[in-house]
């Protein structure tokens, strides 16, 4: 059972030093406790008291890493069942299928696909997360080799499948830095994939006839002290599949069934062999409540839909999108360019730059951190005013970038040009339009 805030707090070293980044050990507690942050940010618990608190705190779902460094994709550590009870932690990975009987043209251009299938929306950036790398011909030779050239023809993470556990052996040493996942073990295979594991330090995926069978599974797998788990039911019908996710989850957090605590692989790709069905079905377990959704192919028609679905069912309720405050050159910009200035609501943001994207005119954007909201409802609430965008922009370095000293507002807070020219001396304060819609024509008649 999860520790409270006050029972973690008296196992804390009480020091007050403020390391972890609050200013308390007892505000430390309980943002440990909601799940706000991270037991490895005090580093001044002894090994006794992090391995009590590591157990006690991790979530129902605990997390899996796949892949290394600053590329990994980290999934699972979920703590509710519905996402407005709190918010869904580590998006499902979307990952494309490549096998050992594809030809090499087929196998280069869906490595294509994953690299240049990235889209740009509300200030971030999309994109499908892994490739699975199959055997089908048994050959290790042949996997081998696709292990290779997956390495080297994208950063994606990767996911090894092959029921030969010589087979995955031989694709973990072409592929053992990229810390792959390891797919699978089963009932047949397991001796030999735990020590395959163990050596290599990879995550593992366990597939199983049933929820029941995973659970012997993955118990054996816990007691072995592997705790890098995925899941798969081996449910390859639509129905079924969908059954087993709301079972494993309700286990987890609702029954807190530690066996069945770990996030979940499911395979669209396997359960029709229409592209828009295969898309629709796993729209399904983005939101039901997969860790990693396998697909057949990625086009751009289903895909961006799918990663705008995922971005909007992982975006906490609680928390506006927000864009980081700072410069963002647009249409490549000189010293010439106009300079406008928007608040951090992403949405706001992403209309804006594609206007001015549209425009095809070179603009510096300032983007002013008003904690989220739009240009309306901060400027009413105190947060896009004048004292606050003319300390921001001076404070921003543009004067480094622009020869001259012309800023341009949003039309809708037209009211503070007076104001923001007191904050900014010698600056002039123009006022732009109010619609988005109206900024293209704007900036093509703009004269710096």
């Amino acid at each position: 059972m999860a520790l409270t805030g006050i029972e973690i707090y008296k196992l804390l070293p009480k020091t007050n030093c403020g390391d972890c980044g609050v200013p308390t050990c007892l505000a430390f507690a309980m943002a440990l406790a909601a799940g706000k942050t991270e037991l490895d940010k005090c580093p001044h618990l002894s090994e006794e008291v992090r391995t009590k608190l590591a157990e006690a705190s991790a979530p129902p779902i605990l997390p899996v890493v796949i892949g290394a460094g600053d590329n990994a994709l980290k999934i699972g550590g979920e703590t509710v069942m519905f996402r407005h009870e709190k918010r869904f932690e580590n998006p499902p990975g979307i990952t494309i299928l490549v096998t050992d009987k594809m030809s090499d043209a087929e196998v280069k251009d869906r490595l294509k696909k994953i690299n240049e299938l990235p889209y740009e929306r509300v200030g971030l950036t999309l994109h499908a997360d892994l490739v699975a790398v199959k055997s089908e011909t048994g050959d290790t030779a042949k996997f081998t080799a696709l292990a290779n050239k997956v390495k080297a023809g994208t950063k994606a993470n990767i996911i090894l499948m092959s029921e030969k556990v010589e087979t995955l052996a031989a694709g973990v040493k072409a592929c053992a830095e990229r810390k792959p996942l390891l797919y699978a073990a089963t009932k047949d295979n397991f001796e030999a994939i735990v020590k395959l594991t163990k050596e290599s330090g990879c995550p593992l995926a366990v597939k199983a006839k049933s929820v029941e069978e995973l659970a012997v599974l993955t118990e054996k797998l816990g007691a072995a002290g592997i705790k890098n788990i995925v899941l798969d039911s081996g449910a390859r019908n639509v129905k079924q599949a969908l059954q087993d996710q709301l079972i494993i989850r309700s286990a987890a957090l609702n029954k807190k069934y530690r066996p069945l605590g770990y996030p979940t692989i499911v395979f669209p790709c396997e359960m029709t062999k229409d592209p828009m069905k295969e898309a629709i079905i796993a729209a399904m377990f983005v939101a039901k409540y997969a860790g990693i959704i396998v697909l057949s192919d990625l086009n751009g028609e289903s895909l961006f839909p799918l990663l705008v679905a995922r971005l909007n069912i992982y975006t906490d309720p609680q928390r506006p999108m927000t864009t980081k405050q700072g410069i963002y050159e647009i249409n490549n910009p000189n010293e010439n360019s106009p300079l406008m200035v928007t608040s951090n609501f992403s949405l706001t943001y992403s209309i804006v730059s594609s206007e001015i994207e549209s425009s095809k005119v070179p603009c510096y954007l300032f983007v002013k951190d008003t904690e989220g909201l739009s240009v309306v409802t901060s400027w009413a609430a105190g947060k896009f005013n004048s004292e606050s965008i003319g300390s921001a922009i001076l404070k921003s370095g543009i004067t480094d970038k622009i020869k001259h000293h012309k800023l341009i507002i949003p039309g809708y807070i037209a009211d503070e040009r007076d104001a923001i020219a007191e904050e900014m001396p010698g600056w002039e304060i123009i006022v732009g339009p109010k619609d988005a819609a109206d900024i293209t024509p704007f900036l093509k008649a703009f004269k710096p």
